[in-house]
């Protein structure tokens, strides 16, 4: 079990060849983080936007800074360049299909309110999926504003319904951690 202190949780998701970018987002991120750990691979349908679009593939990934850095510098000089790297398009549909899409969720034991970044994530309490990643690689990690435990929150999300896509976690595991 890890000290949240130390950790940065980026939130990774794709929905335009997500077996291809997931993969290359984390190679990217790899210069500048060390991956600790990745979550499941969480199969989600899209939410919003316009059309139909394939489903997401969700990971949540722990990791440590290679270097000394802001969240801002993080966020808008290494997740962002990777995102144009992978060819990510932004548009006025903020649910959009998307080649990836990297956040920070948590970055040490910050909190940030600002325009352009909100630390931690608030979709941590509104997207299982982003739950069921930092749970399953931190439970008893303890977020503001709740200020209890993630373990002691499994209640409140309906995690059963959660699929899982057990082939490509077992190769992103396979490919980007020692130990699995």
């Amino acid at each position: 079990m890890s000290d949240s202190l130390e950790y940065i949780y980026i939130g990774i998701g794709s929905n335009i060849e997500p077996e291809i970018n997931i993969p290359k987002s984390l190679n990217l991120l790899q210069e500048y983080l060390k991956i600790v750990n990745i979550s499941p691979v969480f199969v989600t349908s899209p939410i919003g936007g316009k059309g139909k679009q394939p489903d997401f593939f969700n990971c949540v990934i722990e990791t440590k800074l290679r270097e000394m850095t802001t969240p801002f510098y993080l966020k808008f000089n290494v997740l962002r360049k990777i995102e144009n790297e992978l060819k990510r398009v932004r548009s006025d549909d903020k649910y959009a299909p998307r080649t990836i899409d990297l956040d920070i969720l948590l970055f040490k034991n910050l909190t940030i309110k600002e325009k352009d970044l909100n630390i931690p994530d608030p979709d941590i309490f509104s997207r299982g999926f982003i739950f069921a990643g930092l749970l399953y690689l931190n439970p008893s990690l303890i977020i503001y504003p709740k200020k209890t435990s993630l373990f002691s929150l499994v209640p409140e999300y309906k995690l059963e319904e959660i699929k899982i896509n057990c082939v490509f976690t077992l190769k992103l595991w396979k490919d980007f951690l020692n130990e699995h």
